[in-house]
């Protein structure tokens, strides 16, 4: 019995008689513990993009990115990733409280290559886990259910041209979100920001815009 697929998953197979060919993929390819060569696949990335879904059964996708080796092995069966500061939704860690069962893609567009897992999720807002990413105000912890290689074939291969300013340093430190020194946005923010906007300074919507359609991060 497939671990993977399901009646609807099977009608869309059947249609255009790719059952057998599915079934061998995931009997070749479908693991639930990670090998050796994935481990290091996974702590060789910068980004992956992160799937939950919310009380209403509505899937998201987010872009989570950070240091080489930002999300760490803890042993075959389970891994782990921080949550740094962003806009105040948390959304997918909102949606992770509610649901833990999440996906994770991993891409690397250089090669290209690309990994798939699918895994229960548990969120750490304390202890060693935690304080072993500065800057972190959450870590991530998944119990993996699936993981399996993906076929790159319509991945486009891209260079990596510079890592982004905001990841924090070895002491949590980064510089403050461009959107949050906009111009009467003070008053939502914490007091360690404001005083990180008053050094920084203030722009207007309008510059704000101009600097993301320039391609200006800082």
């Amino acid at each position: 019995m497939s671990k993977i697929y399901h009646t609807s998953h099977r009608t869309i197979q059947q249609q255009f008689n790719t059952q057998a060919l599915a079934d061998q993929i995931e009997a070749a390819v479908v693991r639930e513990e990670l090998s050796e060569d994935q481990a290091n696949f996974i702590t060789s990335q910068t980004m992956f993009f992160l799937s939950t879904i919310d009380e209403s059964n509505r899937p998201t996708v987010s872009y989570k990115g950070g240091e080489t080796g930002f999300v760490r092995i803890l042993n075959n069966e389970q891994l782990m990733f921080p949550s740094y500061d962003g806009n105040g939704m948390f959304y997918s860690m909102g949606n992770i409280f509610a649901n833990p069962e999440i996906g994770m893609l991993f891409v690397d567009f250089e090669t290209p290559n690309r990994l798939r897992i699918q895994g229960k999720s548990e969120l750490i807002n304390e202890g060693p886990l935690l304080d072993s990413y500065p800057g972190a105000n959450l870590v991530v912890k998944v119990n993996l259910s699936q993981v399996w290689v993906n076929c790159s074939r319509y991945v486009h291969k891209m260079i990596l041209h510079e890592p982004s300013p905001y990841i924090p340093d070895s002491k949590g430190n980064a510089p403050i979100a461009l959107w949050k020194r906009i111009e009467g946005l003070d008053q939502f923010l914490s007091e360690e920001d404001k005083k990180l906007v008053l050094e920084a300074g203030h722009i207007t919507n309008e510059e704000y815009e101009k600097k993301l359609s320039s391609g200006e991060t800082t």
